[in-house]
């Protein structure tokens, strides 16, 4: 029964690889998908029926699997796309807590889990439950504080004061004193003080990292969560949770890095809080507005009239597109362009929205074909050849201060060269500035022409005029 159940863990883990790989490309998502979830289904199995399973450990399984599945079928079915990066980020949380939980579980009961007896647990096992524990709770606070500031309950700027990273890093330091000497005596007291001193540093590495880099943050914050399982996998002996860990954790941290090089942002200064930054030049930047002359504004009639004699159209869909739920009317939008002879390109920026990949999911969900969905290093040199560029609801991702200014906090952000086009049409409710909190010069350039309101219902009115 042993080896049966080893296999299984095999076949899941394999399942879990290959969900991976689809989940790397918009066409083959689905398919990803559909083998996380075989593979999930065969782990639950396998667990309920490995030896020593009684029949006490099955029915509390089950029920967890009630409970839990009840609240996230529940959650599935109500949640809003637009909230998708901040139940990520609540679910991060939850992964966090669970090691914390699990490590406890352990410290308590470790003959159990077969890694000693309580006061004599096995030098190994305290390795790897601090460091579960301590990852745990780190990943639990650092996503709360990215849930509030995604969900607008906190201030997306930075939080900084005087002092910041030498306390982040006395703290680090102090965590790994108290861990080695966990380990040397598991002292109970030193168990819980790792805890409290972990969420403690989770909330602080994350509330000085403002909305530009929270993409980052969430990719960061699964990898954490990742590690955490990892490291609670090698306590209680279980290598489904080894290896499945070693892969969020893994996968979470080369996504990082990715988005890292595409915002140009080094992965060192957003793991440690936003160490380095240069935050009095950010807040300069951030209340620098002044009056940079005025704006042109249009109607969705001028929009539609320009874009029917374009030949070539390039949207740009952001976090407002989210918002306001545009993504199926901006597809009905790009087909009608499509019929009038038009080609039609979606530029998506590696950090648009606010979790990796939202845009992507929007676009999907809208059936855009993915053949006309371009990322930035393959759609910018496009933007000069373009008559239209239609940016709705992008701000920072299209702002031309990241390549001039240098006082601007997305200052080498690479960003998408939307002020190339002929004519650049911007989708915006007024002309408050991004998430970052830095004012668009792409709003005064004389080929832009502002289209103010509400995303959704601007775009109906396009489609409205084009029908005509």
């Amino acid at each position: 029964m042993a080896t049966i159940s080893t296999l299984a863990y095999l076949v899941a883990a394999v399942l879990f690889i290959l969900a991976l790989r689809g989940l790397s490309h918009p066409t083959s998502s689905r398919q990803g998908n559909v083998f996380g979830m075989v593979g999930m289904a065969i782990a639950i199995l396998a667990t309920l029926f490995r030896p020593g399973m009684d029949a006490t450990g099955i029915v509390l399984i089950l029920a967890g699997l009630a409970i839990g599945g009840s609240v996230g079928a529940v959650v599935a079915n109500r949640i809003q796309m637009t909230a998708l990066p901040q139940l990520v980020a609540a679910f991060h949380s939850l992964v966090g807590m669970a090691a914390v939980f699990v490590a406890a579980a352990a410290f308590y009961s470790p003959q159990s889990f077969g890694i000693g007896t309580h006061g004599d647990i096995h030098t190994q096992s305290l390795v790897e439950m601090s460091l579960g524990l301590a990852i745990g709770a780190i990943t639990f606070s650092g996503s709360v504080i990215a849930f509030a500031k995604l969900d607008g309950r906190m201030s997306g700027a930075p939080i900084l004061f005087k002092g910041q990273h030498m306390l982040n890093a006395a703290l680090g330091v102090l965590l790994l004193v108290l861990i080695v000497s966990f380990v040397a005596s598991g002292s109970p007291v030193l168990f819980w003080l790792i805890a409290i001193l972990s969420f403690a540093l989770g909330f602080l590495l994350i509330i000085p990292i403002g909305g530009a880099d929270m993409p980052v943050v969430v990719s960061m914050l699964n990898s954490y969560s990742g590690w955490a399982a990892a490291g609670i996998g090698f306590t209680i002996g279980n290598l489904l949770l080894i290896v499945t860990g070693a892969l969020v954790g893994a996968s979470g941290a080369i996504l990082s890095y990715i988005m890292c090089k595409g915002m140009n942002r080094s992965i060192i200064n957003v793991l440690l809080g936003g160490f380095g930054t240069d935050t009095s030049a950010a807040g300069a930047a951030a209340g620098a507005g002044g009056d940079r002359g005025p704006v042109k504004a249009g109607s969705p009639e001028d929009a539609a009239f320009i874009m029917k004699n374009a030949a070539k159209v390039i949207v740009v869909p952001g976090y407002g597109m989210a918002v306001a739920q545009a993504q199926q009317v901006l597809r009905e939008m790009g087909d009608l362009l499509k019929k009038e002879g038009a080609q039609v390109e979606y530029a998506i920026h590696p950090v648009a929205g606010r979790m990796p990949g939202h845009m992507n999911v929007l676009l999907a969900e809208a059936n855009v074909p993915y053949e006309d969905v371009k990322e930035l290093e393959e759609i910018n040199p496009e933007f000069a050849e373009a008559d239209v560029a239609y940016v709705i609801g992008a701000n920072d991702v299209t702002n031309p201060a990241a390549k001039t200014d240098k006082a601007s906090p997305i200052y080498g952000m690479p960003i998408l060269d939307v002020e190339r086009a002929k004519t650049v049409f911007f989708v915006k409710r007024g002309m408050s500035s991004g998430y970052a909190g830095v004012d668009n010069e792409l709003f005064f350039r004389p080929n832009t022409m502002m289209l103010f309101g509400d995303a959704k219902k601007v775009t109906q009115e396009i489609v409205q005029a084009l029908q005509k």
